[in-house]
């Protein structure tokens, strides 16, 4: 009975010793026991009620974690925005402030970094000299009537040509170009043809220290040449067959060719360049690819606009043609005056 007692004592005790502890866990623990204020008890050990589980970030944070608000995620992740296209070159920045491109310029527009330098040249040749007007001409056609009549003589209309050539007008031609007879002391005998690119005019030499002289245009800098060579061939109303360097050099020459027996050119006529007749010269075996031709452009005899081929008046080129034979020998001088 006493050992009964005894035991039911124990257990008595052990109870209230239990219970005293757990009110003082409770007292020092506050959430241990009663969870954070505003929370439910938890349906689930470790979730707050409608938690979903991971990786709901915007539900409320577990209770067990200690904090008393529910847990919201970063703002900046809510409000966050996929990548914006870019902009284009030459948009608007950021608060209306100019964009840090300049939009690029279309093609053949100087582009602005090219602001302060010189504008860019196009690589081609430079367009012939302008037609002078009618009143432009030399004052002493009008003064000197020698001089107006024997104009007329070298370069009226030419009959019996396959394709018309018209009267040349004065205001075309400067009197110190028109053709002549002058003294010309040289070594080379009678029939050369010298040709003085520096002061543009061709000389065919006479007995008796006489030779023809006639203006002529020659070729622009970079394109002169000087040298002897001899007159391979003779046409008349030539066919033209540029270069291809030519092409390269002025790649709208192409609209104006056609397939010819030669090959890509343009048959003659009044619009060819050539003119009414044309001499090759030729060194040895090889073609120069220079010619003495005619032009339909007679202002622009006494300058240097050609690509290296000596031009003269039609009618010049014409009186030339006649007077030598294939095979003359043609001297082109160089800037000191030898060939």
């Amino acid at each position: 009975m006493s050992n009964y007692r005894t035991f039911a004592l124990g257990v008595i005790l052990a109870g209230a010793f239990a219970a005293s502890a757990a009110a003082q866990d409770c007292d020092r623990y506050a959430y241990g026991c009663r969870g954070a204020p505003g929370y439910a008890a938890p349906a689930q050990p470790g979730y707050a009620p409608g938690y979903s589980g991971y990786p709901g970030y915007q539900q409320a944070y577990p209770p067990n974690q200690g904090y008393q608000q529910p847990y919201q995620s970063y703002p900046g992740y809510q409000t966050y925005r996929p990548y914006a296209t870019p902009a284009p070159y030459g948009a608007p920045g950021p608060y209306g402030a100019p964009g840090p491109y300049a939009a690029p310029s279309p093609y053949g527009e100087p582009s602005p970094y090219e602001q302060g330098y010189a504008p860019r040249q196009a690589e081609r040749p430079p367009a012939s000299p302008s037609r002078p007007g009618e009143n432009a001409a030399n004052p002493a056609y009008n003064s000197d009537p020698a001089l107006a009549r024997r104009f007329a003589s070298l370069y009226g209309p030419v009959s019996g040509e396959a394709h018309a050539l018209a009267t040349v007008r004065p205001a075309d031609i400067d009197p110190a170009f028109l053709r002549a007879t002058v003294s010309y002391q040289t070594s080379e005998p009678a029939g050369t043809i010298i040709i003085d690119p520096q002061n543009h005019y061709l000389y065919l030499l006479l007995r008796g220290g006489q030779a023809i002289r006639y203006g002529v245009g020659v070729g622009r800098q970079g394109f002169g040449w000087s040298g002897t060579a001899n007159i391979h061939d003779k046409q008349q109303w030539p066919d033209w067959y540029p270069p291809k360097e030519m092409f390269a050099r002025q790649p709208e020459l192409m609209q104006h060719m056609a397939e010819l027996q030669g090959g890509l050119g343009m048959p003659g006529g009044s619009r060819n360049p050539l003119g009414a007749r044309a001499m090759y010269l030729w060194q040895g075996n090889k073609d120069t690819l220079y010619r003495i031709h005619g032009t339909f452009e007679p202002w622009t005899i006494g300058k240097s606009v050609s690509s290296g081929c000596i031009r003269m008046i039609n009618q010049d080129v014409i009186d030339l043609y006649e007077r030598v034979p294939v095979g003359a020998k043609v001297v082109v001088l160089g800037s000191g005056g030898v060939g």
